[in-house]
């Protein structure tokens, strides 16, 4: 029996090619600067998840509390 070629995916910044291995430190990302441009994006907002928002920012109070109390 022939062995299996491990799984590949798309790198989520720039679509090149990462072997599914243990050796591959920065997967899914290709490299570091990948994954570095990746959470820029989420930092900045650029990448969101749908729905509505989980935190305020008019009353920066906690989310299922109506006092307006901080944490």
């Amino acid at each position: 029996m022939a062995a299996q070629s491990p799984p590949q995916v798309a790198c989520p910044t720039c679509r090149k090619p990462v072997l599914w291995v243990a050796t591959e430190k920065f997967k899914p990302f290709c490299s570091e600067r990948c994954k570095l441009i990746d959470l820029g994006d989420w930092a900045t907002e650029a990448h969101k998840i749908p729905g509505p928002p989980v935190w305020d920012h008019e009353n920066p109070g906690r989310p299922d509390a109506d006092d307006g109390q901080p944490f």
